[in-house]
């Protein structure tokens, strides 16, 4: 979760440059006129802070707490939405956790109140007296009876006092809570499935480690089932386990992305090298796996490799037709960082490169990105986010380049985010990221996870600030020749006139090609009137936006260049003149209806 500063007065950005680092602040939002040199300005306080509330950004706001109380307020539903937010005053004096408490912003409150020799105004009871709240424990535990956490509370609350019972694992964080031997109310802390009628408070910590091996193609549905098979036999709970672990030749395996994902853990994967050096602690080592694959145990070394040098192996391992599992107990809490991490490609399309145009999940995408990769011009556009990761810059002409990178990077276990203006389908870089993955080049390419992150394209802008044109069927053609050969974009054009298609242009001219964009005016006028509506876009969401009209007849071409998207009505397509300038929009038919 990425941490965001937002200062609204010019004494709150030196305390938020001191604490930047610290706190691993992705970007210092300033408001404009207060904190210009901030690293992101805005102009409209409430509508920001609600955008960064959204896109699930941690808000530290240096400024008085109503500020925020008043934003956030209206877009709040339920006490466990959202992300932590802390108010903290100017001179660093206070903390206050409004939202989140027991879910980050009480830590972060404390913590920022230390960093400033502040105070954390902390105001939830169990904080407050006991140190701890139980319905935050640590990550990667998981709660088995929320229903006991008011009762125990309350009874801790009330001097009642409870019982703690650690049956695996170790639980520093509860040191502080006042247990008492004799107390009618229990929380255990275990690794096992537990019946216990609903009179304890129980939790499973991560301290269990999967390992599995599967031949190649194995489905998910065979492979899930012999792991919750395993657990279930063994008594162990599945809530316990912290991540499930393979070989790397497994890594673009789907059924071992499959069950960690049902398990709602991470996989990790290990080269032959590190599975070998489990080799004495293995129970059922073997030289068939040894030649196939270079590690005399692949389920049982993955989970002995996972679980840590101190870990045991508890259950050996098991098969079912062309799978196996092994799980290994670590004393205490497993960490996520051992062995390679399957990485992930993100697609991103970043609208016409407006923050106010760009998707949440387009946000966060940048944010969690260890690297991003794009056009350089594309990078200035989201300079204002993403700023701790790595920016490699391309130039125009090397979209294979910047695809090759960015797969290579994600398929070394790297959270990647390519960048794309518009949406990130729409003569974008998301096809051809398939189709790389297609050619088969490098079979480290297929072992990223790839998510697509649409954004506003072009024609969804230009017709926004046109008004509706798009209201009936349309399409898009490139009148680029440099991919498409000429004939080709010839031919859609004349079927596109033909069909009566609302029509967007992409790539109308450059200074290279400046014929197509008058052939296409010619094709269009020999199959609708002259008067048909034109809508010119050029810049959308840019300082230097522009938008015009025309009609078909009087469109001049020479005024078009690469940077502006063309729409050409249909036949029904019509201009209206209003109070705030020139709309344009398409009748879908609805005023015809009965």
């Amino acid at each position: 979760m990425k941490t965001v500063f937002v200062v609204l007065g010019g004494n709150g950005l030196a305390l938020a440059r001191r604490l930047q680092i610290e706190f691993e602040c992705s970007a210092i939002h300033g408001l404009a006129g207060r904190a210009d040199d901030s690293d992101v300005v805005f102009h409209d306080t409430m509508t920001h802070l609600r955008r960064l509330h959204r896109e699930g950004a941690a808000i530290v706001g240096i400024c008085a707490s109503a500020i925020l109380i008043r934003a956030l307020a209206p877009v709040l539903s339920d006490k466990q939405d959202g992300a932590p937010v802390v108010a903290l005053a100017e001179d660093g004096s206070v903390a206050v956790p409004l939202i989140g408490g027991h879910h980050g912003a009480n830590d972060l409150a404390r913590d920022l109140a230390g960093a400033c020799d502040g105070v954390a105004a902390i105001t939830t009871a169990g904080d407050l007296r006991l140190g701890v709240s139980l319905d935050e424990p640590p990550p990667g535990w998981r709660i088995a009876t929320p229903e006991q956490v008011k009762p125990v509370t309350a009874a801790l609350l009330a001097g009642e006092g409870a019982r703690l019972d650690i049956e695996a694992g170790s639980a520093t964080w509860l040191a502080e809570v006042p247990w008492r031997d004799d107390a009618a109310v229990r929380v255990i802390i275990t690794d096992k499935n537990k019946d216990t009628h609903g009179r304890a408070l129980v939790f499973h910590p991560p301290i269990l480690a999967v390992g599995v091996g599967c031949e190649r193609g194995t489905t998910p549905e065979e492979l899930h089932a012999l792991v919750s098979a395993t657990l279930q036999e063994a008594g162990l709970a599945a809530e316990a386990v912290a991540a499930v672990g393979s070989i790397d030749l497994k890594t673009d395996e789907p059924a071992v992305h499959a069950v960690a994902a049902a398990l709602g853990v991470p996989a990790r994967f290990f080269d032959a090298t590190a599975l070998e050096a489990e080799r004495p602690r293995l129970r059922t080592p073997s030289e068939i796996v040894f030649r196939e694959t270079g590690c005399h145990g692949v389920a049982e070394g993955a989970a002995l490799a996972l679980a840590g040098h101190e870990s045991e192996l508890i259950v050996a391992k098991c098969k079912s037709r062309r799978a196996t599992c092994a799980v290994a107990r670590a004393p205490r809490d497993i960490g996520t960082d051992r062995g390679l991490s399957r990485g992930l490609l993100s697609v991103v399309g970043i609208g016409p490169g407006t923050p106010a145009w760009r998707s949440p999940e387009a946000a966060a995408a940048l944010n969690n990105a260890a690297y991003i990769v794009g056009y350089q011009a594309y990078l200035d556009l989201v300079a204002d986010i993403g700023v701790r990761a790595e920016r490699r810059a391309y130039g125009l002409g090397q979209e294979a380049e910047r695809v090759r990178d960015a797969l290579t990077l994600a398929g070394e276990g790297n959270r990647v985010a390519l960048v794309c203006s518009g949406d990130a389908g729409i003569y974008a870089l998301a096809s051809l990221v398939f189709e790389t993955i297609e050619s088969d080049a490098n079979p480290i390419w297929r072992r990223a996870e790839i998510n697509v992150a649409p954004g506003i394209s072009a024609m969804q802008a230009a017709a926004a600030r046109a008004g509706a044109p798009l209201g009936h069927d349309f399409c898009a053609i490139s009148l680029s020749d440099l991919l498409t050969p000429r004939d080709a974009i010839l031919k859609r054009l004349d079927a596109a006139a033909m069909g009566d298609f609302v029509t967007a242009l992409y790539n109308p001219q450059s200074a290279r090609r400046r014929d197509l964009l008058a052939r296409a005016k010619e094709i269009f006028l020999d199959h609708r009137p002259d008067t048909t509506p034109v809508v010119i876009a050029r810049c959308l969401g840019r300082d230097d936006e522009a938008v015009s009209f025309a009609t078909l007849a009087d469109m001049d071409v020479d005024a078009v260049d690469m940077l502006t998207l063309v729409i050409v009505g249909n036949s029904e397509t019509r201009m209206l003149n209003l109070p705030d300038g020139v709309r344009v929009f398409t009748p879908r038919g609805y005023g015809a209806m009965p």
